[in-house]
């Protein structure tokens, strides 16, 4: 963002519940009460005004807001991918656990490089972490959608269609288009189904690939090969991994809303419920 931009409703809400503003606020508030006098109140809405009027246009300040929401965003990220890590069952967490140690091990190697190239070094650090929370969001991924095949039986929902599809033109009107709804409800369920089971190998794939290139890496690092061409390894997998995101990402927003849900007839089924990673 640019340091002259203007100061917003935003900024001018940080300065006002800013802890020194805050602060100053209340000493006056409490100076009015001990002296029994209106005049340190006027004073301090006087400054307060100046203040608010000032500091949300200040660069510095903007730059200090910013950091503050950089911050927050940094730590709703890490509770949030800490809450799907712990959604995990075992063997999935140690897949992430092996992972973290493979990286930890491409960091330790190539620590030990000359200065010049510790840029390449430094972007490498944060791929590597970028490629780790992706990694968890991808197994919480994969662990959602087993557990939608686990209790999910596309066999009892294709029974049930044609148990209704038998006896549907001899029922009264009301009842058939009723019936037609739940039909088309449950092929929706079944090509859901295929969906989620395609995406789930994906995924797996995904993740093994993530597994594979980070070993091949760590193992180039023990020999020191280039900083720069493992960072051009890491993007062309960073922008496999970010593809593959996006399909779930895809699955995720077909079981959002269905369109006969949204019509207000029937709800989602109950995998539209659950969160799938981002």
């Amino acid at each position: 963002m640019d340091d002259r931009d203007d100061g917003t409703l935003g900024y001018v809400k940080a300065a006002f519940k800013w802890q020194y503003n805050l602060i100053a606020l209340g000493a006056a508030c409490l100076f009015a009460l001990i002296s029994l006098s209106g005049l340190p109140l006027i004073l301090a809405a006087g400054l307060e005004l100046i203040y608010l009027s000032v500091i949300p246009h200040n660069p510095r300040f903007q730059r200090l807001v910013r950091s503050w929401k950089y911050a927050a965003e940094k730590r709703a990220q890490f509770m949030t991918l800490n809450a799907m890590f712990y959604e995990l069952p075992p063997e999935m967490r140690l897949r992430y656990s092996n992972l973290d140690t493979i990286c930890k091990g491409i960091r330790e190697n190539y620590r030990r490089l000359s200065a010049t190239s510790q840029m390449f070094v430094d972007q490498m650090n944060v791929k590597l972490d970028g490629l780790a929370q992706s990694y968890v969001r991808l197994l919480n991924a994969a662990y959602h959608h087993r557990e939608y095949l686990r209790t999910t039986s596309p066999d009892g929902i294709r029974r049930e269609v044609d148990q209704l599809c038998k006896g549907i033109d001899k029922e009264l009107p009301k009842v058939q288009e009723i019936n037609r709804k739940r039909i088309e409800i449950l092929k929706k369920r079944v090509e859901k189904y295929d969906k989620i089971q395609e995406n789930c190998q994906v995924i797996d794939a995904q993740c093994a690939a993530i597994e594979d290139v980070l070993q091949l890496i760590r193992d180039q690092s023990v020999t020191m090969h280039d900083p720069q061409q493992i960072s051009e390894h890491l993007d062309s997998l960073v922008h496999d991994v970010e593809q593959t995101e996006e399909t779930v990402r895809e699955v995720e927003s077909i079981f959002s809303v269905s369109p006969l849900a949204a019509n207000g007839d029937y709800e989602a089924d109950a995998f539209s419920r659950q969160r799938i990673g981002n």
